[in-house]
């Protein structure tokens, strides 16, 4: 079991609720207020909040409160767990095939 495992189940989890992975994608290109972030979903305030608060808990993003308007950013590098995780899952057979595919493309002769 790797060394990061509550790390990576605190991301799935975070990440296995559609309306949660919605937010990461928006934060994904910068960062937003709270009700900017609120106005694609139908669901009250104190609900996104609480997806939110999932999120925050997770390690995925982190907030900033400046008087009463609340900034969330995409923490950088938040996704780096899952994506560790993802590369250990690789076959041999699909390391083996990149490292063909590396070959492949040094050693053949490039048309002109």
């Amino acid at each position: 079991m790797p060394k990061y495992h509550d790390e990576l189940d605190a991301v799935l989890r975070a990440l296995a609720d559609p309306t949660r992975r919605a937010v990461v994608e928006r934060l994904a290109k910068a960062p937003a207020v709270v009700s900017e972030l609120a106005a694609p979903f139908s669901m009250a305030l104190p609900s996104l909040m609480q997806h939110l608060c999932v999120l925050e808990n997770a390690g995925l993003v982190t907030s900033q409160k400046h008087g009463r308007v609340r900034t969330v950013s995409l923490r950088p590098g938040a996704l780096d767990v899952l994506h560790l995780w993802l590369g250990e899952q690789r076959t041999p057979t699909e390391h083996q095939a990149d490292r063909l595919g590396i070959h492949m493309t040094r050693t053949t002769p490039k048309e002109t």
